[in-house]
């Protein structure tokens, strides 16, 4: 290994930033160094496209915006990660583990883990890999803008989070212009995202006119950045009002922008703004599904949202809400006409339906990590809400 010590190397990343280094000789990991306990390695789910980068310096990230950089030097690959300026939440993080096989009695430790995992912008973890190249590859000098960051499309952003929607990809060929449209545009796409209608803005992309939405930067490039960090700005609160929480909107948002920053091409960044256009659209969708647009049920939705692989409590959710657990439910009950308990079952469901979908987790898994008691319950549960067992749903969606 050229008298360079890796294992000295990786523990004192580790130890300095926080986050978990990893190096693999051969394509087979020789030491890791983790500052936090994980009982799964969430790399692992993402190892095909962090193996897949082969400059000596790079980056990538997750769907849920978590960040690894990556070191080649030879035939070591160096993996730092991930880390992240804000973690994803609970609900996300039980979700990845479910990804990673994590074993259900496991799950509290490994989203424990994930939260003390140290938090840093990506430039800095860019920082970090530059600096560790320049010792392991003869003493190059990288800057950040130097890199060539490898960056996910719209497909695979989409094939990673769910494989389950339709690749909505901009075209941006033929060139229609028109002066000053973007008022009565805005409002339109605004107006489908606060609705939650992905239906609707599918049809709105299939036609959608070209937007002349003026100058606000000299430079092209900060030119697209600073239209889709507007575009984010009005579309998080487009979807507060429809009914998505603040701290949810906010945070994705955040997300999104920052990622936007480190693209330099034009195709990636109108390829993530359109996702983020749905990613907003159908979490609403998700809130409003066939509800009455009440503030009560909204916050329901959300608390639901955000347990999803628990096993929900009707009375810490009236905790939550500083109601009694007879109120809440008589309450939810008279504006939705569904109760409580049959409102979280078709939630659970419908997530059910996702994963038997879109993913080859066995029913057992799926069962154990929507918070059933036992496999039966959860078969009877779908079958009762999707007029079929899980094994039939699977088999038809295959």
């Amino acid at each position: 290994m050229s008298g360079i010590d890796y294992r000295y190397i990786a523990k004192s990343t580790a130890e300095l930033s926080g986050v978990p280094v990893r190096v693999y000789k051969g394509g087979e990991e020789f030491y890791r160094s983790f500052p936090v306990y994980l009982p799964r390695d969430p790399m692992e789910i993402y190892k095909k496209e962090i193996f897949g980068i082969a400059s000596d310096v790079g980056y990538y990230a997750t769907p849920l915006f978590h960040y690894y950089g990556v070191i080649n030097s030879g035939d070591v690959k160096i993996v730092i990660g991930p880390t992240a300026q804000i973690m994803a939440n609970g609900q996300k993080l039980r979700e990845l583990a479910f990804k990673a096989d994590v074993a259900p009695d496991e799950v509290n430790a490994f989203v424990e883990g994930m939260n003390s995992v140290a938090r840093m912008p990506v430039e800095k973890l860019l920082q970090t890999v530059c600096l560790l190249n320049h010792f392991l590859n003869g003493g190059q000098t990288l800057e950040i803008h130097e890199l060539s960051i490898r960056q996910t499309d719209q497909v695979k952003i989409k094939k990673d989070v769910e494989r389950q929607r339709t690749e909505y990809v901009y075209d941006g060929e033929e060139a229609r212009t028109r002066s000053h449209n973007t008022l009565a545009l805005e409002e339109a796409i605004m107006d489908i995202v606060r609705r939650g209608d992905a239906a609707a803005l599918k049809r709105w992309t299939e036609s959608a006119p070209a937007i002349s939405g003026g100058t606000i930067a000299a430079d092209q490039l900060r030119q697209l950045r600073n239209t889709f960090i507007v575009t984010a700005t009005l579309v998080s609160r487009a979807a507060i009002r429809g009914g998505m929480s603040e701290d949810d909107a906010f945070t994705l948002s955040d997300a999104y922008i920052r990622r936007a920053e480190m693209l330099s091409g034009y195709d990636e960044i109108m390829n993530l703004q359109y996702n983020m256009l749905f990613e907003f659209t159908e979490q609403v969708g998700k809130l409003r599904r066939g509800r009455y647009e009440t503030k009560l049920t909204l916050d329901v939705a959300n608390y639901v949202r955000h347990h999803l692989s628990e096993k929900i409590s009707v009375e810490k959710m009236a905790e939550e809400f500083f109601f009694s657990r007879p109120y809440l439910s008589a309450k939810f009950k008279a504006e939705t006409g569904v109760t409580l308990t049959e409102f979280i079952l078709k939630e659970k469901t419908e997530e059910a339906k996702r994963l038997l979908r879109y993913s080859d987790k066995p029913i057992s898994a799926i069962s154990a990590y929507l918070g059933f008691s036992s496999c039966g319950h959860f078969s009877g549960t779908f079958k009762k809400y999707a007029r079929m067992t899980p094994n039939e749903y699977r088999e038809k969606h295959v």
